[in-house]
């Protein structure tokens, strides 16, 4: 059994194939139960946000790389290869670490990661089970840490800051300027954060269910627009930042041409924060229109992290604290079981050679009996006591992996019922 993240993220694929890639919680939930129902994974949950797309899986006898590649091949309409990465073990555990720190972010140490793992998780913990439950627990605590001991989270941290800040620069400034959301989710809501300390003048909000839209208007002061009477008031902003959850473009050329009329010369800044993109890509190829999708914010994401890139190390010591601390519950966990069948084993000698004593010693009365009993229990507690100990001690240091597995060997373990990792009984991770 073997524990494994594969994946694309904005490092190694283009928006084209991540928007692909995406999973909805219904989608990531079918296709693990899948993948269980087939004998290839224990344990799986699926992490798809706007910049990344990875399966992490417990694996059952076999390596479950093809399947998965498939699986995401299949999604992308071409093969995935090219653009996965693919950790395994101890890799993979730091790897989620570091991603829930928000330091494989295309913002470097944005916050909004680590609620995106949580709910990925709990999305998929019917999928899931003890190694990823206690796994993605531990990543929450390990990126709390990294936030409050570095400066890695200092400050404004996001996609959504980073977008506005990009439709200052191309403004000079965004005081008195009129801005419009699609959208009503937490991104949304950080834009529209953003946006009101800029100074914009006019914020609205539109989002198919309008009551969502009236909610975060209200929060913040700003002005709540049914969906289908939006699109009229294009002619009248300066921005538009879209963040919906739709699975295809809802602004389209044809919608932004109608309202370029009205426009006269004012450009129209179109932040697509979405991923799958909810604005057709065509769209930049239209006259006084400047749009930019995900991928563009790889410059304000290089200057955050010139910024923040001294709080790295620091952040990275406490992720490899908290991936030890991980592995060493993995290890003393492989140790339970054999701990238990040892002594069950050893038991069970003990007890074949007591009635064998018994018989050739003849008539004993109840209390010699008794007292031969418990010698015997005895011995055999101050014999295994040392070797118990020391088995879950050098399980909880990091050497206990190949420690459980000799002490299998050496009594004989590996044969004998309930002991067979593919079972179920045994949770080591090699």
């Amino acid at each position: 059994m073997a524990l494994i993240v594969a994946g694309v993220s904005h490092t190694t694929a283009p928006i084209e194939v991540r928007e692909k890639l995406t999973f909805r919680p219904q989608d990531a939930v079918r296709e693990l139960a899948l993948l269980r129902a087939n004998g290839l994974i224990r344990e799986g949950v699926v992490l798809s946000t706007c910049n990344r797309t990875e399966i992490y899986a417990v694996e059952e006898s076999n390596d479950t790389l093809p399947d998965i590649s498939s699986l995401l091949s299949n999604r992308l309409g071409d093969d995935v290869a090219g653009f996965m990465y693919v950790h395994r073990d101890r890799e993979a555990t730091a790897h989620l670490f570091g991603v829930a720190a928000g330091l494989d972010s295309m913002i470097l140490g944005e916050a909004q990661i680590q609620g995106q793992v949580k709910a990925a998780w709990e999305q998929c913990r019917a999928e899931s089970g003890p190694i990823l439950n206690r796994m993605f627990q531990s990543s929450l605590l390990a990126a709390s840490r990294a936030r409050v001991e570095t400066g890695i989270g200092r400050g404004a941290a996001s996609v959504s800051s980073a977008a506005v800040q990009l439709a200052k620069k191309i403004f000079g400034g965004l005081g008195g300027r009129r801005a419009m959301i699609l959208g009503a989710g937490d991104v949304a809501e950080l834009a529209l954060e953003c946006l009101l300390k800029e100074g914009v003048s006019v914020a609205i909000v539109a989002n198919r269910t309008h009551e969502r839209a009236q909610n975060l208007a209200e929060r913040h002061g700003a002005t709540a627009m049914h969906y289908e009477e939006c699109w009229e008031s294009l002619h009248d902003v300066d921005v538009l930042i879209c963040s919906t959850a739709s699975p295809s473009p809802v602004v389209t050329v044809g919608r932004i041409r109608a309202s370029i009329a009205a426009r006269g010369d004012r450009p129209l800044c179109i932040l697509d924060i979405a991923l799958p993109r909810d604005v057709e890509a065509s769209v930049g190829d239209i006259g006084n229109v400047f749009l930019y999708d995900l991928d563009d914010l790889r410059a304000a994401a290089a200057a955050n992290l010139e910024q923040r890139g001294e709080d790295v190390p620091a952040a990275r010591e406490i992720i490899a604290e908290e991936v030890q601390k991980y592995w060493d519950w993995v290890a003393g966990l492989a140790a339970v079981p054999v701990v238990r069948e040892f002594r069950e084993e050893m038991d069970r000698l003990r007890s074949t050679e007591l009635a064998a004593a018994l018989k050739r010693l003849g008539p004993l009365s109840p209390e010699q009996a008794e007292a031969i009993e418990h010698f015997s229990r005895s011995l055999m507690n101050k014999f295994l006591h040392e070797p118990s100990v020391r088995l879950k001690a050098a399980a909880a240091n990091g050497r206990g992996l190949g420690v459980v597995d000799a002490a299998r060997y050496l009594f004989a373990l590996e044969n004998k019922p309930g002991t067979d990792p593919q079972k179920g009984d045994s949770t080591d991770i090699a």
